[in-house]
């Protein structure tokens, strides 16, 4: 079928919908769009057979749905309407949601039933952005491919709804969020919770105004509600009306004009305001990095906030590593948390008074990590990826021995967007594994692709199905191959391997050539890393000036595989 989907944001969802739907040999076209304008020329100039929006903020306008059939994937059960469905669900502690295919009419979220699908809601209050990642993707995308099939049918005819759960709710705003430090603490965990990753709930810190995010319970001991009795690595504890919580993450919302400043540690955040707080001991909910030995196996679990890696959080990950690596184990595993990692931590960078000196601190910084990886031969390194990966996130995972990644995680390992060459030692670990076409189609088309298609391209090396038991399954994984002497024997390969390779062109020199383009990128400014840079940050577009990245050069010389 020709199929148009039309999104507000080429997100996770719309990019996991896209490659699917081509894999099933269909012709999608894909179209970001901001106001019915946009939509109503998006369609025309497509002309498609079926519209699917699995992530779309604005209105369908009448001129499009009533010429095209017109689906929306709204993140609620039938019945709901409204454009902040989450965020209800999620304060109005919900025991069940759901996801709905619907067409679109002049009833908003009224329109016929192509489809459902229903399922509890976790016991904890979730994340916004972790329950729509992980509950209402994997059931959009079953309803999608549901929709699709039904629009093949000539028989197929939707139904009309007939049950309501409630009249449509208004865009939830920040009144609807507000809390007192005083509340309870289960009270503000799930006000907060049910703005992150976005908008955050507006709230006071320190005297500091901020948009809180990345709540977890914590204890403390009496004192006056609002007030921050300790900190610890980014975090700070906040005395609530019964107990206390740790934030994660601030936004300093700016005097005039909320919104203009970047999510950030909330220590950081909040600078000097908090300078003295002592630090303490944070929950496992906030830990980011840990260490744990099964039989002769060292697992590394390592979880930071979207994914983003500071130069510290590099360097301490680092220090891990090699104090794994030091253990008399046979297989180390560095296991990333829901979002595997997305590289550098352009937030920090941006909050810096010079960021492109904090853009080189923290490029050498993960370099230094992914060197350890890959220089570590007296155990086999396995990555495995639970969440998604992306930029230099993938590259590090492609440094390890083996990659097992579960069934449905998607990984874009381009750089070309945000105005960077790439590092990592993406020159050499890419091509290892891809080879050198394949290296360059992923790094110049800048697309996403599956685990499952990495997995056919010599990415990936093992998949996994299912979230609750995807570390018992890397465990089993690396555990076979510990097992019957066999570590030994592909130890010693791997130790030839790199030899041989060293032999070739010296690891160093891909470091050092991919840090000269990136001196160009960070420094000279030349592809508009600022300006990408900020855009991300901030959710604008980025300037339509900024130039596209020439075609990455490879060095001549490739690693023997």
């Amino acid at each position: 079928m020709k199929i148009l989907l039309l999104c507000s944001a080429f997100n996770g969802l719309s990019q996991r919908a896209w490659l699917g739907l081509r894999a099933r040999g269909h012709r999608v076209t894909v179209r970001i769009v901001q106001d019915p304008p946009e939509i109503a020329a998006a369609a025309a100039g497509v002309d498609p057979a079926l519209i699917i929006c699995p992530f779309l903020r604005q209105r369908v306008p009448e001129v499009v749905w009533r010429r095209y059939r017109t689906i929306i994937i709204h993140p609620g059960p039938e019945g709901d309407r409204g454009p902040s469905a989450l965020d209800w669900a999620i304060m109005d502690a919900a025991p069940t949601w759901g996801v709905t295919a619907l067409q679109a009419t002049e009833d908003l979220d009224g329109g016929p039933i192509w489809g459902t699908r229903v399922f509890r809601m976790p016991a904890d209050p979730p994340r916004k952005s972790t329950l729509y990642n992980t509950e209402v993707s994997d059931a959009a995308l079953s309803l999608i491919d549901e929709v699709v099939t039904k629009a093949e049918d000539p028989g197929f005819t939707p139904r009309r709804q007939t049950r309501r759960v409630n009249a449509a709710r208004p865009l939830v705003r920040q009144a609807d969020r507000a809390f007192s430090w005083g509340d309870p603490t289960e009270h503000i965990l799930r006000r907060i919770r049910a703005a992150d990753g976005r908008p955050g709930v507006h709230t006071e810190l320190a005297g500091v105004p901020v948009a809180v995010f990345d709540a977890h319970r914590g204890e403390a001991g009496p004192g006056e509600p609002g007030t921050i009795p300790a900190r610890r690595q980014g975090a700070v504890l906040v005395r609530t009306g019964d107990g206390a919580l740790w934030i994660g993450h601030a936004r300093r919302l700016a005097p005039g004009a909320p919104g203009t400043t970047v999510k950030l540690p909330a220590a950081l955040a909040l600078g000097d305001s908090v300078r003295e707080a002592p630090p303490a001991s944070v929950p496992p909910s906030l830990r980011e990095i840990g260490y744990r030995r099964v039989g002769n196996v060292g697992l590394v679990r390592f979880a930071f906030y979207n994914g983003a890696m500071s130069t510290t959080q590099c360097r301490r990950l680092t220090a891990a590593l090699r104090h794994a690596a030091a253990q008399d184990t046979d297989v180390l595993v560095l296991a990333g948390g829901e979002v595997f990692s997305n590289g550098i931590h352009l937030g920090v960078i941006d909050a810096q008074p010079n960021p492109a000196a904090e853009a080189w601190r923290n490029i050498t910084a993960i370099d230094d990590l992914c060197r350890e990886i890959i220089d570590c031969t007296d155990q086999l390194v396995v990555a495995a990826l639970a969440g998604d990966a992306g930029a230099g996130g993938v590259v590090l995972a492609l440094g390890a021995d083996k990659v097992i990644a579960r069934d449905g995680v998607l990984l874009n390992p381009h750089y070309r967007k945000m105005g960077l060459y790439g590092s990592e030692y993406w020159t050499y670990v890419l091509p290892r594994r891809a080879g050198e076409e394949q290296a360059r189609r992923l790094t110049i088309d800048c697309e996403p692709i599956t685990a499952a298609g990495a997995a056919e391209i010599g990415l990936v090396d093992h998949l996994a199905a299912g979230r609750d038991d995807f570390t018992a399954a890397v465990l089993d994984y690396a555990t076979e191959l510990a097992a019957d002497g066999r570590t030994q024997a592909l130890l010693s390969r791997k130790r030839a391997a790199r030899e041989a390779d060293e032999q070739r062109r010296p690891l160093e020199t891909y470091r050092i050539r991919e840090l000269a383009e990136m001196s160009h990128d960070i420094f000279d400014d030349r592809h508009g890393f600022a300006d990408a840079r900020r855009a991300f940050l901030t959710g604008r577009p980025a300037a339509p000036e900024a130039p596209l990245l020439p075609v990455p050069r490879l060095p001549q010389m490739t690693p023997a595989h």
